[in-house]
């Protein structure tokens, strides 16, 4: 069992991962869709915010509108990867987390940033933090044969829908299923050593931190989450080669420890 999480951004030939993965007998697919909500709000006048949290991880502020656009994005980008694999005989199945509530999360209505060296608040965000996965619903599919594919968007204690982070929901997936690896795809082939310019083949989390910046650190965050749940490796690798995920499973990448 394997837990695959594709990120969204602008660039990833989504098909070669959907290609590569048909392959495989069990797995779970966890995608992002930032390039297109990005576009999307751009469309709509309401340009995406980037912040950065006082603890230094970068996200996107999701008020109620950008929200509504996240949610459309996501369905967007899960129908398509669905019928992607309905094409090649794979009997996938999209859901959003907050489907059965297969990811429930607190929702930070306020969250502290630091922007132009100053520390604010930011009220009626629409984020979550995951605090747990209804993995019967998971096991079920996967048990009929039908192999989920997932759009990050959570269930509130409020009923409402919420943004959670794409890396943080696949680590919480995999420790829920017990899976044996979680492999992150992105534009990036690995985390890179930036002196030498080449991705680091093996790291522990902890050192990652010394490397990673920006967005990355969340994912490291994420493979963090991961590990203490119990999964025995973490691959950060490249989605953009011709088979992302056989490559990612023989050595490709990094791995995170």
């Amino acid at each position: 069992m394997i837990v695959v999480k594709v990120g969204g951004a602008e660039g990833i030939n989504i098909q070669n991962v959907i290609q590569d993965l048909a392959g495989y007998d069990q797995f779970v697919l966890v995608h992002g869709c930032s390039s297109l909500v990005n576009k999307m709000s751009q469309e709509a006048g309401h340009p995406p915010r980037m912040v950065t949290s006082v603890s230094g991880y970068t996200s996107r502020f999701t008020d109620k509108r950008t929200m509504d656009i996240f949610e459309k994005a996501n369905v967007k980008i899960n129908a398509d990867i669905v019928s992607s694999f309905r094409e090649l005989g794979i009997d996938a199945v999209g859901l959003a987390g907050v489907d059965g509530g297969v990811l429930r999360a607190r929702r930070k209505d306020a969250i502290k940033i630091i922007e132009d060296g100053k520390k604010k608040v930011l009220r009626g965000d629409y984020t979550g933090k995951i605090e747990s996965v209804n993995v019967e619903v998971l096991r079920t599919l996967l048990d009929a044969g039908q192999l989920p594919v997932v759009a990050p968007i959570a269930v509130s204690h409020e009923n409402e829908a919420v943004n959670v982070d794409g890396d943080r929901a696949a680590a919480a997936i995999a420790g829920a299923l017990g899976a044996e690896t979680l492999i992150f795809l992105s534009n990036v082939p690995g985390l890179m050593d930036l002196e030498n310019d080449r991705p680091i083949d093996r790291i522990t989390v902890d050192d990652s931190m010394n490397y990673a910046k920006g967005r990355m650190r969340k994912k490291m965050l994420g493979a963090k989450e991961a590990l203490e749940s119990g999964i025995r490796r973490v691959i950060l690798s490249d989605a953009n080669t011709e088979m992302p995920v056989t490559d990612a499973m023989n050595g490709a990448g990094t791995v995170i420890e």
